[in-house]
């Protein structure tokens, strides 16, 4: 594209623009090629995607995950292991400092270069704050600020929300719908939540409370979810829910399942056996009877399903779809896509990645990134490190451009972001 055209600017403001983000380290040159306008040479650019790195923590129920991520949201380094809640947020926070000093071993960053900490959980997150509320599947975090006690334990700023908040803007940006504007993101697993996106903007409500599909009662006399409300989707369609069905249904019947089934076994034999095959339907169609809803109020383009449910597969795609479009007036079902995630076990890390970069990217944010980057491209490089990775190109014809006008380096201060710059020194990975 060209710049000056695309913005509207003119080329020496421009050149003002693309000089001081290639003195902070942002922006590279690529070369030069002919100017289709003006016949002058234009010069070649491309974002410096290693100009800053991206911590991504993935917390569920049963595991913790971290990323280091580049500015294109690719993992430079990873690291998952199990990791129960229910063990409380001293530990969580323990292991998720050793995580992110294993990463950043062994992908060779310093600690200055990474700009910011984003972290999705499995509960409601208060997003002004980075607090935990009442989370159903979280026994012992009621109250917890994630941020800010994240910020203390690892030295960075940190963002917090939702992990099917985080899920949505993943599909948005990453997926098989992306550049989706109206999207709805289920994730299904041990508890059940939707990220929204209308216009193109995540809809977190007035504290971030939006999108608990799991709590919605779809048979206002049904049975005692884990929320207190009879009748619930979790109630219904919940993993450990299935687990339990699955053990019901296997009483007489022939069933290569064992006598104590996993979810991974269900998901696993969903296709091949009756019993498994039975279980998926039933969750299908719950699930659809809560999606039916959604799609009646917000009317999306696209709805993905993700978590450890997905795994069944198209069994429980089609239950989920033939019951939600049946019960969606025809308005909102017509065009509407049904899919599951293709993002797989990376919609996660994908979306605290996006969410970060949604922060870094906007006048709040920049000023921060820039600090990160100049104090990165200040610094010696080994060779061939912080190669350019054609993310974006652009280009403008530069002719005398004037000296870069002065900018504020200091972290960002507003919203959900909790804590100082980027330490001196890595966490300690013990």
């Amino acid at each position: 594209m060209d710049l000056a055209q695309e913005l509207g600017l003119s080329r020496s403001a421009v050149s003002s623009i693309v000089s001081e983000l290639m003195a902070v380290g942002l922006v590279q040159e690529l070369g030069t090629r002919s100017g289709s306008r003006s016949g002058r040479r234009a010069t070649m650019l491309t974002l410096n995607v290693r100009a800053a790195a991206l911590l991504a923590v993935d917390l569920g129920a049963s595991h913790a995950r971290v990323d280091l991520l580049d500015l294109r949201c690719r993992t430079l380094a990873t690291r998952t292991v199990p990791h129960d809640i229910l063990s409380g947020p001293a530990a969580t926070y323990g292991l998720l400092a050793r995580l992110c000093g294993l990463v950043l071993a062994e992908a060779g960053v310093a600690a200055g270069e990474v700009a910011l900490v984003g972290v999705g959980v499995p509960g409601p997150v208060d997003y002004a704050t980075g607090r935990v509320v009442q989370p159903p599947n979280m026994p012992g975090w009621d109250g917890e600020n994630v941020g800010e006690a994240l910020r203390e334990a690892l030295g960075y700023g940190v963002l917090v929300d939702n992990d099917a908040n985080l899920g949505a803007l993943a599909e948005a940006r990453f997926g098989a719908h992306r550049g989706a504007s109206d999207l709805i993101y289920v994730k299904a697993a041990t508890g059940i939540g939707a990220g929204i996106l209308l216009g193109g903007r995540l809809h977190r409500g007035v504290r971030g409370g939006a999108g608990e599909i799991g709590h919605i009662s779809i048979n206002e006399r049904g049975p005692v979810g884990r929320s207190g409300n009879p009748g619930s989707l979790e109630s219904y369609a919940a993993a450990q829910v299935l687990l339990a069905l699955a053990a019901e249904l296997r009483e007489g019947r022939p069933s290569a399942l064992p006598a104590v089934p996993t979810l991974a076994d269900l998901t696993r034999l969903s296709s091949s056996d009756a019993v498994a095959r039975d279980v998926w339907q039933a969750a299908g169609h719950h699930v659809g009877v809560a999606i039916s809803t959604v799609l009646n109020l917000f009317n999306p383009s696209a709805v993905v399903i993700g978590g450890r449910l997905a795994l069944a597969g198209e069994v429980f795609l089609e239950a989920v779809r033939d019951t939600a479009l049946a019960r969606t007036l025809r308005i909102n079902a017509g065009g509407v896509r049904l899919s599951l995630t293709t993002l797989g076990e990376n919609v996660g890390v994908l979306g605290a990645g996006a969410m970060l970069l949604g922060h870094l990217l906007t006048p709040a944010g920049l000023p921060h990134l820039y600090a990160v980057s100049a104090r990165r491209a200040a610094q010696p490089q080994c060779a061939g490190a912080g190669a350019p990775a054609p993310v974006l190109a652009a280009s403008v014809a530069l002719g005398s451009a004037p000296a870069p006008a002065a900018r504020s380096t200091g972290p960002p201060s507003a919203g959900a972001l909790a804590g100082p710059a980027p330490p001196t020194a890595p966490p300690s990975p013990s």
